[in-house]
Parts: structure tokens; sequence; C-alpha cells
């Protein structure tokens, strides 16, 4: 998560630019992620246009063409009232496949011939991405090797350590007439040019980065182009929305592997940080695309199969049968600096992985995926089962893991899920959305036992699971003074009763009572969980609510997407459209494109939503959260 303001970010097929006004990189020194970036490491930190020996003044800064992933600045060297810049240089960058691309197109402006001069400082400090997290640490390399020398028209910069090797390669046309050091030392290189310009003509230069990872970037398999048509004059913002989330999430499509090696597109979590595949967020990105393209479900599905847990392995919190949280293929990953090469850190993924199978196989009447992923199926119930805790503590739990993530839901950040006095609650944690999605799980999974995989027994033993589930949680989770189910129970089995948005997910599990299911439903309308934008995370007026806190007052989309299609589950349409219009007037007052989150603040406190500091954007499941959101109007 970052700030842009100042900043454009490009990204497409897991390749990701972020520029500063000029086009310009400076990301040395700092933690914020400016660079060239591919598999989790910067292959540009450094990347500084001069002309005439100065830096270019900015007539008009970089700013993203409608698609995303390709940006146009304006630029000239130094001038005067007197004497105007002698050309003007456009400079029109892109990103795609592992590869940037810069045109700079120079243009004179004079009646006589002009030489621009122009130089461009590059440099690569080929860091991972986790070493700019918020965070700060540091990670020690040793052994490491980094080199930087020219070659024919252009420069390469080489990054060694044991057995990883990373290489940025920078091709030019016309090649510099010199390449030298810098006088800072280091391996940044500076390329020269001189271009001559004839009166009022033009010359270009065409410049290639190619970021070559230790882990090749293979190509997105894209498929035909679907027919949407942009929205006219008089669409609604619901349906401007819905086609900026659509664009962005082409964007944010990444390549995986599936479960027999096939290549496949599938959404990324987000940019600037998660550009990779997740469980739990490339899942409900599908799951909210399902009716419009359900090609997308299946490649999530197999992708997260083809990375089930095999064994158990502490470090990085894998189980059989556990459906994964994040894959990583980083350099601190692949030597298990981190857990994240494959981090399995998730308490949700797995049952939101078989609701998925058979929300799929619901949608398109294919039983081809859900024969084929079977026997992934029935591991990741018996993960619910066993390591899952459902059989012996008769729910989903978690212990936090103070080396991954404290919270294993989608509430992940420290403190999130505790009491209305602010007390944080101590595990394993029964978190209440996630059984939910447990108990939808296993309803879902025995249909497929019935009508895909002929196997009745299984499907009453999965039944019977679901009901008891079920009962207990009625019995333990209802709050009858609030009228309301609690957050979570802790280790000791107390509700833990502070007012949270999760409530609004059991409407979409349907775990609730058709009675308690639409008292929750109205009161989560109520003011103080509703800003008039979008439901908070937590209700105001509580003790922890914070409208600035990731998740303890802020306000998620994706979250809302949830509750929407739980609203339109019991009926409930002034609600979902009350839902519906925030949501779309907060995307109209932000270009159109939601946000991972934004601020608690109230409609009336401001004109527009108030931006939370480090949310990301594109970010896949906020994208898709209007996709979702038609869906809940069309039911209801």
């Amino acid at each position: 998560m970052t700030e842009t303001t100042g900043r454009v970010q490009l990204v497409r097929d897991g390749t990701l630019a972020r520029l500063g006004p000029a086009g310009d990189i400076d990301g040395v020194g700092g933690t914020a992620p400016d660079g060239l970036f591919a598999h989790d490491a910067r292959h540009l930190s450094r990347w500084q246009l001069r002309v005439a020996g100065a830096a270019p003044v900015t007539l008009r800064p970089a700013e993203e063409d409608p698609a995303g992933a390709s940006s146009v600045s304006v630029l000239t060297p130094p001038g005067t009232r007197e004497a105007p810049p002698a050309y003007t240089v456009f400079r029109d960058q892109s990103v795609t496949g592992g590869i940037l691309t810069e045109r700079l197109t120079f243009v004179s402006n004079l009646p006589e011939p002009v030489t621009a001069e122009l130089e461009l400082t590059a440099d690569v400090d080929f860091a991972d991405l986790f070493e700019l997290r918020a965070d700060r640490r540091t990670y020690e390399r040793d052994g490491s090797e980094h080199t930087a020398q020219p070659v024919h028209g252009g420069v390469r910069f080489d990054y060694r350590r044991d057995d990883w090797h990373s290489r940025t390669v920078v091709e030019c046309a016309p090649a510099p007439d010199s390449v030298r050091e810098t006088p800072d030392g280091g391996t940044a290189r500076t390329l020269g040019w001189r271009l001559a310009l004839e009166p009022h003509g033009r010359a270009e230069l065409r410049l290639l980065v190619h970021a070559r990872p230790h882990t090749p970037v293979p190509p997105v398999p894209r498929k035909p182009a679907q027919a949407r048509h942009a929205p006219g004059p008089g669409a609604s913002d619901l349906d401007r929305a819905f086609d900026q989330g659509m664009t962005d999430l082409d964007l944010l499509t990444v390549h995986a592997a599936g479960v027999d090696g096939e290549n496949l597109a599938v959404p990324a979590a987000g940019s600037p940080w998660f550009l990779t595949l997740f469980g739990r967020d490339s899942l409900l990105t599908s799951h909210f695309l399902l009716p419009y393209e359900p090609g997308t479900a299946a490649a999530t599905l197999s992708a997260l199969a083809a990375t089930q847990g095999q064994t158990y392995d502490a470090f990085r919190g894998e189980q059989p049968g556990r459906i994964v949280h994040e894959v990583r293929k980083g350099e601190l990953a692949h030597f298990r600096q981190i857990p994240y090469g494959r981090y399995y850190g998730t308490v949700d993924a797995t049952p939101l992985f078989l609701v998925l199978l058979h929300a799929h196989h619901e949608t398109t009447g294919d039983r081809t995926l859900a024969a084929r992923l079977e026997q992934h199926a029935r591991r990741a119930v018996d993960w619910m089962l066993t390591d899952g805790g459902l059989e012996e503590r008769g729910y989903l739990v978690y212990t936090p893991d103070p080396g991954g993530l404290l919270n294993q839901n989608w509430k992940d950040s420290p403190g999130s899920i505790c009491f209305a006095d602010g007390t944080v609650a101590e595990g394993p944690l029964a978190v209440s959305e996630v059984q939910g999605y447990a108990y939808d799980a296993l309803l879902r999974t025995a249909r497929l036992a019935r009508d895909v995989w002929d196997d009745e027994d299984y499907a009453r033993r999965l039944d019977d699971l679901a009901a008891g589930l079920r009962e207990r949680f009625l019995r333990d989770f209802w709050m009858p003074e609030a009228g309301f189910p609690a957050l979570a129970l802790d280790g000791e089995g107390r509700q833990a009763d502070a007012l949270g948005s999760d409530a609004g997910h059991l409407l979409w599990s349907g775990i609730l009572d058709e009675e308690r299911a639409r008292a929750t439903g109205r009161r989560l309308l109520e003011p103080d969980f509703f800003s008039g934008w979008a439901v908070r995370t937590l209700a105001s007026g509580q003790a922890p609510y914070h409208p600035l806190s990731y998740h303890r007052g802020s306000a998620w989309p994706h979250d809302n997407a949830l509750i929407a299609l739980g609203l339109a589950r019991y009926g409930l349409g002034d609600e979902v459209r009350a839902l519906a219009d925030g949501l779309a007037a907060a995307a109209a007052r932000c270009d159109y494109r939601l946000p991972e989150v934004f601020a608690g603040y109230g409609r009336a406190d401001a004109p527009a939503p108030v931006p939370y500091p480090h949310s990301c954007s594109p970010q896949a499941w906020a994208a898709a959260t209007p996709a979702a959101l038609r869906t809940a109007l069309g039911q209801v």
C-alpha cells in the first residue's frame, strides 16, 4: 500500500512502473515503490532525464491513459519569455510483459537547425518489494554481486547471489553517443545523445528496458476481447464504475500455472504491493465476476489447486489441503528470508475455494472443472475438519502467527478482532464471517458430491456437519441484547462484542435464519454503520472505532459488495439500493475507480470520500465490486 499523489502507476501483465510527474524514477534510498517491478524485484530504481544539461520543465505531467498501461508527459529545456525553449519533448511510456517501453519525440520550435542534447541516468538496485514495505526491515545479502556494463546499444545490469541471478537490459535506438559512470559511483550509468533537428523538424529516441528476473515472466494468455460498450452520455455512475473496474481487472491480470501445468490468466490482488496471485482476494474477485466472466473463476480455481498445501511447514503455515494465501517469486522468498514464497496463513481461503468451485458449476452448468478438482476439494474439506479445527473445536479457528499475520481472516491487521471496549481478542480465534464461509462450503460441496461425484454418503455427511455448525453458531455468536452477531469468539469462547461489518458476510453465506438475517441487514444500514458512501468496518461510537484505521472504522468496497449480495439474498431491496447508490456515488468522485479502502467519515463530512492514506489502487476486489452490485440489484 502506498500513497500515489504526484505519481503515475502503469501496470499490465504482472509488470508495474511507478513514475514521477516528468516520467522519471527516483527510488534511491526510499521505501516507496518507485521504479520498474517484475516478480517482486525492482528492475529500475533510477531513470532520470536531463535536457540541455538541466532537469526539464514539465509542461504537462505524466498522466495514465484510460486503459492504465501507458502515459504521456510533455517537457522542455529551461527557457525564458525572451528565449523560449528551442524544442519540446513528448515522453510516451508504457509497460507490458516485463518491459518498459519509452518513446521520446523531440520537436523543434525554431526555423533553423538545432541540436537536442540529452542525458539519461539509469540504475538498478534489484530491491525486493518486501524491503520497500512499511516495516522498513533490512535483509542480509552475503556474497551478492551487483554489476553494470555497456553493451551494444545500451547498458546491462546484473545481480547475482548464490544460485539467484536477475538482470535488467536497457536497449536504445539510436545507440547512445556515450555511456559513463556517475560521479557518485556505484552501478549508475549516464547515457548521452546529441540529436540533430531540422528546422521545425523532429527526431525520435526509442528505449526498451527489459526486466529479466530470476524466474522468467511468462506471457499472460489473453482471451478474446469482450464486446463491452463504453458507457454513453446517459450511463449511470454504476455503469461507468463497472466499465472502469473491468478495465482495471484486465490490467491486474497475471500469469499462473494451473493444476495440470497450463498457462493461465488470473487476477492479482492489487497494485503496487500485491501484484501476484492471492487466495482470498483472487477467489472473491472471481466470484464477483462469475455472471460476467466465469472463465476467471475457472483459472483461479485451477491455479490455487496447483498451489494447495501438501505437507507441514510451520515457517510458511503450510498444511495438507490448505489453500494458499499469497504467492511470491522474489529473492527473499527464494532464500526463505520471508515465509511468502508460498504463505498459507489464511483461515478463509480454503472454504472460499469450495464455495467458488460449486458456484462456478452452478453458474455455468459445466461439470468438467468440479470433476477435475474433486480430490482437491476433498482435501480442502479435510483441512477444515482437522487442522482448521472444525471437528475438535466446532469452528474454523486460527492462532495469531507472530512470524506471519497476526490475524488470518480478511481483517488481517493487528488489533482488528476486538471487544467493544477496544480490548484485543486473543486466540485461538473463531471469527464470525469465516464460520459462514465454512457453512456454505460444506453445503455446496455436498451438492457437488451428489450432482457431479455421485457420492451420496459423503454428501449426507457434509450436510450433517453444516447443520451442526449452524446450530452452534446461532447459539454461541448471537448477542440477544445487541440483536447482532459477535465479531468473534476468543480462545476462551467469549464473544468479542464489537459491532463489525463482517456480519453482512453472514447474510451472503446463509448461516443466519431469516429473522436474524433481516434484522442484521437493516442494522448495517443505520447511520453508525453506513457512512452514506458505504458500510464501515466497525460501527462508529464504539471505543475502538477510528475512521482512518485499516480495519476498525474504514470502509472497504469489497466488504460492501458481499454485504449487498447478502442483503439481496434476504430480499432487502431498499438496503441494497441504498448501498449501491452510495458506492456508485463514491466511485463517481474517484474517477470511477473504487480504491481498496477509504476512510470512514460520513457523506455529510466531505463532498467526496476521504482517501485512506495507504490504499492500493487499482485493486482487484474493489474493481470487481461494481459487478457484484449489479448482480445484487438484479436479484431484488
